[in-house]
């Protein structure tokens, strides 16, 4: 049975191998901290590996806020747009923050994507998840390498990510501590420290996305 699809190429949430990433990471600090190094756009880029630059262009009416997103490769950088709303008030204090993004440039190996991240409060501290699938890039050849090679790659670059801003949200390590070869330094970030399943059986990644997602994805 071929997996359904949804507008923007990824697999829809009637999957039945969701291609879709899952990341979790427990963060012992306060929601508030949490909240604050990943909303703020001048503090994102420093710990996630995934963008160099954050750049608000625009504020919506519903205060979902558009950016322009830049990654540096070195050879080449990748520009895109995106757009997310970040909800504070949610059911025994979580919150959420849904996300849409696009490229046009050709050499980026994700296309079109949309996810979420979700702030649980519990005793031991933040649990902090995201859940995005995206449609590949690179054309029929990207579409051959996602499942063998970005896909996972991709995974492992956000479960680094978490774990530098686990540390960081913990401890003040400033996450510029653990880039380039210095990422490999001895008590630096792992990605093995997350979960990449959700604990629910049953549910589907991104059909645990919150509400919010319907109105960046308009």
């Amino acid at each position: 049975m071929k997996a359904r699809e949804g507008r923007d190429g990824a697999r829809g949430p009637g999957s039945r191998r969701e291609g879709a990433l899952y990341v979790e990471i427990l963060i012992r600090a306060p929601l508030e901290r949490v909240w604050e190094l990943t909303q703020d756009p001048t503090l994102h880029p420093r710990w996630d590996g995934r963008f160099s630059r954050i750049v608000p262009t625009r504020l919506r009416d519903n205060g979902a806020q558009e950016f322009r997103y830049v990654l540096s490769l070195g050879f080449h950088t990748i520009t895109g747009t995106g757009v997310s709303l970040g909800e504070r008030h949610g059911a025994h204090g979580q919150r959420t923050s849904a996300l849409a993004f696009d490229t046009d440039d050709r050499l980026s190996p994700l296309g079109r994507g949309r996810g979420y991240w979700r702030y649980i409060p519990t005793d031991e501290g933040v649990r902090f998840i995201t859940g995005y699938d995206y449609a590949p890039g690179w054309g029929a050849l990207g579409r051959v390498l996602d499942p063998l090679l970005t896909r996972r790659l991709v995974w492992w670059l956000t479960a680094w990510s978490f774990d530098r801003l686990r540390l960081w949200a913990e401890d003040g390590t400033q996450p510029e501590r653990f880039s380039g070869l210095r990422a490999l330094r001895r008590g630096g970030p792992r990605a093995h420290r997350c979960a990449k399943r959700p604990p629910q059986r049953g549910r589907t990644i991104m059909g645990d996305a919150p509400a919010s997602l319907a109105e960046v994805t308009r």
